[in-house]
């Protein structure tokens, strides 16, 4: 289980340095939960299922990633990568402008 549970905190690692930026407005609680339930999610597939399971769990978000960042957020007028223009992305993120 070591192995997964190192990948997963990798790729919460990278992603918080190089996508951070998007989730700055996101409350600390929030993203700190997400870590908690995706790494006792990766566990319970981990320990029920096996490693080739847990290692496919691992890998669905970046499928999501791909359609949400590729097809979905283009399809409502805010460029995939960079996220603007920034007002819908906010709009769109329940956030404020300010």
């Amino acid at each position: 289980m070591w192995l997964e549970l190192a990948v997963l905190f990798g790729i919460h690692a990278v992603g918080g340095i190089l996508f951070g930026h998007f989730e700055a407005r996101t409350p600390r609680a929030r993203r700190l939960a997400k870590l908690v339930v995706t790494t006792s999610i990766t566990a319970v597939i981990y320990l029920t299922l096996g490693r080739p399971w847990s290692l496919l769990w691992l890998a669905a978000p970046l499928a999501f990633a791909v359609y949400i960042h590729g097809f979905w957020l283009p399809s409502r007028g805010i460029n995939g990568l960079t996220a603007e223009p920034l007002d819908r992305y906010y709009k769109l993120r329940g956030w404020s402008q300010s």
